[in-house]
């Protein structure tokens, strides 16, 4: 892991930031200080008090997993049954069939965490593909597109 820059984020910045994350501005409480990371091979990370909270993806700002592992998720979610796991956290795209229950405000291209059924617990962020009411139905084909799962190197990340 090379880390090609890395510099403490303005407060004008960091306010664009939280607004941007919307129900998840808490992830960067008042008066902490936020680092952006630039490392080789990886999307930016941007460290709250040091920890790699949030990651920057194609211009969005989005939560890492270890932000979302101590949250309560309420929305922007879908739920994967225990067949689904060890895909999930092996970097691959989460299948309609595999999805059980599901946000149904999740919108086309929104992020949203992907959770398993039996202890509630964040597997990965991604992208949804299709509506949140479409990945209840559906049961077939590709429904959200896996950006960060537990075990990829963002997820090891150690700085």
């Amino acid at each position: 892991m090379k880390i090609k820059k890395r510099f403490f984020l303005k407060n004008k910045k960091i306010k664009e930031i939280k607004k941007e994350l919307g129900n998840y501005q808490d992830i960067i409480p008042k008066k902490s200080q936020v680092e952006l990371v630039k490392i080789e091979d990886l999307p930016d990370i941007l460290l709250i008090d040091g920890k790699p909270l949030l990651m920057q993806i194609n211009g969005k700002t989005i939560p890492t997993l270890h932000a979302m592992v101590d949250e309560n998720i309420t929305e922007k979610y879908a739920t994967v049954d225990m067949g689904a796991i060890n895909f999930v956290i092996k970097g691959a795209d989460i299948m309609s069939p595999g999805i059980v229950d599901a946000d149904e405000s999740i919108e086309v291209g929104e992020t949203i965490v992907i959770i398993e059924e039996s202890h509630n617990k964040p597997l990965a962020i991604g992208t949804s593909l299709i509506t949140g009411k479409e990945m209840i139905e559906n049961n077939k084909g590709k429904a959200i597109e896996n950006l960060h799962y537990v075990g990829d190197p963002i997820w090891e990340l150690n700085i």
